[in-house]
């Protein structure tokens, strides 16, 4: 017999002190599940047993090596903080998307991601609630899930009920696990809404998009709740304009901050309050900067009130950016001239910024800079 101590779960079981991303970036992927025919979900863990603490709803921003470049991107944490020996995120496989594509054909157990985090606030631990509403559309089921296994495994008998919006019975993602939550727990009810019936399966419940007819019909109840909402940004606006007609009190809706593929509303906001600024400053106090793009040969001229990022948008000039408000750390990179005055919320951590690194969301030039893109 193996003794228990060389059982490499009983050391992870065994673990006791917090997982910390400035200390140990490096998480080792130890499963990888298909969950639909086109959604996997990535196991990890540190290689020294930690655990982690986040709230349902948060995310990590990772550092993906792909083709020699590093590549950022935010996902929601879809495994739950009671079970903190590991954490998961899930991917739905886009087309053309170069992440997604990598996770699924590349990433396997034994490999090694870095990532920052937890962050974020869409979580129902900063709303608490008698009664909840979680509704979500496709591959933004992730949050909600993380916060339905929480309520679930700590057997708090929380009145949630779950909406899911999918293209067909084959795309439910968790559909099983939901379906089994529902069964064993009488104040957990999960109804699903799909667009059209599947090959190996003719759809009975609910067709069609979310209506106002359908949720009245799933949760009577829905104007009582504490409303969660993530999905593609035209499913979200749907529901909160059917929400607002329905005379729901908007102040208990919350809607996921994030569009984890390009986000140009979130741009276009971020450009809108730095124009704001522009016009209400003197043109006479306003320095103007040379900011030349290494790699692409690119240079603009950034004020030194507005971000670097702002600026290389109204030059026509695309960067990887996804929140623009210092969080997820999309648009990290590295400035290998010249100095920059950053507010960040997060996320880059203090051994990146003294290597020369820089969230150009919200990075504004005090001297002309190179940018090593």
């Amino acid at each position: 017999m193996v003794p228990a101590s060389a059982e490499p779960a009983a050391q992870r079981l065994k673990a006791s002190a917090p997982w910390d991303a400035e200390a140990d970036d490096a998480l080792v992927c130890l499963a990888v599940r298909d969950e639909t025919h086109d959604v996997k979900t990535f196991v990890l863990a540190p290689r020294t047993p930690r655990l982690f603490a986040y709230a349902p709803g948060q995310f990590l921003t990772f550092s993906f090596e792909i083709g020699g470049e590093t590549i950022h991107r935010c996902y929601t944490i879809s495994s739950s903080p009671t079970r903190p020996h590991t954490v998961s995120f899930t991917v739905k496989r886009v087309a053309g998307g170069p992440v997604s594509n990598w996770l699924h054909d590349t990433l396997k157990v034994g490999d090694t991601v870095r990532a920052l985090g937890p962050m974020g606030d869409f979580t129902c631990f900063q709303n608490p609630a008698r009664k909840y509403l979680l509704l979500s559309g496709g591959s933004g089921v992730t949050p909600m899930m993380s916060m339905a296994r929480t309520f679930h495994d700590l057997g708090e008998a929380r009145d949630v009920a779950f909406v899911h919006s999918a293209r067909s019975p084959a795309d439910i993602v968790f559909r099983g696990e939901l379906e089994t939550m529902a069964r064993l727990d009488p104040s957990f009810r999960f109804h699903a809404v799909c667009e059209a019936d599947s090959d190996g399966e003719i759809w009975n419940g609910p067709k069609g998009r979310l209506s106002l007819d359908i949720l009245q019909a799933a949760v009577p109840d829905f104007r009582e709740r504490e409303v969660f909402v993530c999905g593609p940004k035209p499913y979200m606006d749907a529901v909160k304009a059917m929400l607002k007609d329905a005379g729901f009190d908007m102040a208990r809706h919350h809607e996921e901050s994030f569009d984890f593929g390009a986000l140009p509303e979130a741009e276009k906001e971020a450009a809108e309050q730095a124009e704001q600024v522009l016009d209400a400053a003197p043109a006479s106090t306003v320095r103007v900067f040379r900011v030349e793009f290494a790699k692409t040969r690119r240079v603009l001229e950034c004020p030194e009130n507005e971000t670097v990022l702002d600026a290389a948008r109204k030059a026509g000039i695309r960067l990887p950016s996804s929140c623009a408000k210092g969080l997820c750390g999309t648009c990290k990179s590295k400035v290998t001239a010249g100095t920059v005055s950053m507010t960040h919320a997060g996320g880059i951590r203090q051994r990146e910024i003294d290597a020369g690194m820089a969230l150009l969301c919200c990075s504004k030039p005090t001297s002309d800079l190179v940018v090593e893109r």
